[in-house]
């Protein structure tokens, strides 16, 4: 199988009439980790959000095309299916559906009608892949994220990832509200995974996270675009010096956060 590659141009996405992500360029092949970081509201999320075809957010401009194939045109499930994958800031709950029929349904619709996997084979891998993630094996008849703390939910959004097997995966904002632990346990989840048939994205306010799970690329979005690009040493100078000192360097005058 060929080395994925999402391949995003000139992308801009307006919410509610007012454009957020302006122009964006990105590049995100197997094998690679890269990360965006940037302060609050600058369109990380939406960015996200329009990229797996969220319905509130309308694409403006540009295109986003995944193995060739173009994402726009595609619905939410299409493109889960040609193998993009969202780890949501803010995963939602599913009262009535286990975690283990949400996951088999949803692995069974990317295998296709003719390629389902047997069910003892299905549990088996799912309570190894949740002993890897430290959750608790009775999670598999909990209905999906209710009632789940927000480490759990990530944790879950994790597992999701690992069971379904996406050639690009989006992660937004993964690490956010985890302690040190579940940063780790997450963070292996993801590098478990890492091979030239797999590529990541992750999008975080802090260099914490890449600590665990080394970037080869680094991007600084504000204000709706990608200002800089670099390698693991960028996050580390932006820990160290904060945004608006990039802000000063770019010779950027606007304030750095917009509603998103």
């Amino acid at each position: 199988m060929a080395r994925p590659v999402l391949e995003i141009r000139g992308l801009r996405v307006g919410v509610e009439g007012r454009e957020i992500v302006k122009g964006l360029d990105l590049t995100v092949r197997g094998g690679e980790v890269h990360a965006i970081m940037g302060p609050n509201g600058t369109g990380k999320s939406t960015f996200a959000s329009a990229l797996m075809g969220h319905p509130a957010y309308e694409v403006l401009g540009g295109s986003a095309m995944l193995d060739g194939k173009d994402l726009l045109e595609m619905a939410v499930d299409e493109r889960a299916r040609a193998g993009l994958f969202l780890a949501m800031q803010y995963p939602a709950e599913i009262a009535g559906v286990s975690n283990a029929n949400f996951l088999r349904t949803a692995l069974n619709a990317r295998r296709g009608e003719d390629d389902p996997m047997p069910v003892l084979k299905f549990h088996k891998e799912l309570q190894q892949k949740m002993r890897s993630l430290a959750i608790d094996p009775v999670f598999a008849e909990r209905y999906v994220n209710e009632g789940f703390s927000g480490g759990e939910k990530k944790r879950n959004e994790i597992l999701q990832m690992s069971v379904l097997g996406p050639r690009i995966a989006v992660l937004d904002e993964i690490d956010s509200g985890l302690d040190i632990d579940a940063v780790k346990v997450v963070a292996q989840g993801v590098n478990e995974m890492l091979s030239e048939n797999f590529g990541v994205l992750i999008i975080t306010h802090y260099q914490r996270i890449l600590n665990f799970i080394k970037p080869t690329n680094v991007h600084v979005m504000m204000q709706g675009r990608i200002v800089r690009s670099a390698g693991p040493e960028l996050a580390e100078e932006l820990e160290a010096r904060g945004y608006e000192w990039l802000r000063d360097a770019l010779g950027i005058e606007e304030p750095l956060s917009q509603e998103a």
